[in-house]
């Protein structure tokens, strides 16, 4: 990992961040680990769509599959394996295909020249030209479940909003932890666009007392609602 400056940080600041490293690196992946091939639910009233944003931390991946299918984003496959990865990035899918990971799971992304060659993989066609995490948003609503739960969408940074959001920050393929929020106004608007165009689904975003923001545009819509995490992980028993 890139060496951080302390003195941009409050001690409280340092001390979160350095656990958060810690976790980081203990999560990385190794070139030769065993890549899980998870079999596909089919027909399940429950879908799960994991965001990689700090929140989703507390959430066993393992025993939430055993309750429906999930569907996660871009470096997620490095520690977990879910029934379909969505990644949208060139260099997140040239990694993911360097380890061979398309050729035991299901990997969907928008099809791009850069990896036209690779065999395995499932492009969305046409491309959606979306984020990663709206785009697994929107197939798993392809797939009618009843309910859909949203982890990991935090749309607000670290430190008040102000830093970097994401499990794997200061990984390969990822901005560091101390460069500046990603704006989120994007992910909001695609967001939207899925719970409004499928008005027969629920879909219910997981949130935490530290990430508990709501973006406007998301408050008026009627199959929209929150849930805390503590409320989620008793529900579901994980």
């Amino acid at each position: 990992m890139a060496k951080i400056d302390k003195s941009l940080y409050t001690k409280s600041e340092w001390k979160i961040l350095r656990e958060q490293r810690r976790l980081q690196k203990a999560q990385q992946f190794k070139k030769n680990t065993e890549i899980v091939e998870r079999p596909v639910i089919q027909y399940t009233k429950v879908a799960f769509v994991l965001g990689n944003g700090v929140s989703r931390k507390p959430v066993d991946l393992e025993k939430l599959a055993t309750k429906g299918t999930l569907y996660g984003c871009n470096a997620i496959y490095r520690t977990f394996s879910p029934n379909f990865l969505i990644a949208v990035d060139v260099k997140m899918i040239l990694e993911i295909a360097k380890h061979g990971y398309q050729n035991k799971s299901v990997v969907w992304t928008n099809p791009n020249k850069a990896f036209s060659k690779i065999k395995n993989l499932n492009y969305f066609n046409p491309s959606k030209g979306w984020s990663s995490g709206p785009t697994a948003l929107w197939l798993a609503a392809q797939h009618g479940y009843q309910e859909i739960y949203i982890l990991g969408f935090d749309y607000k940074g670290l430190f008040e909003g102000k830093k970097f959001n994401n499990i794997y920050a200061d990984t390969p393929n990822y901005k560091k932890s101390t460069e500046p929020a990603t704006f989120f106004g994007n992910w909001a608007r695609q967001t939207k666009s899925v719970i409004k165009e499928t008005p027969k689904t629920k879909f219910i975003r997981v949130i935490t007392d530290d990430f508990n923001y709501t973006p406007e545009s998301l408050q008026d819509l009627n199959n929209y609602s929150t849930i805390d995490i503590h409320a989620f992980l008793k529900w579901f028993n994980i």
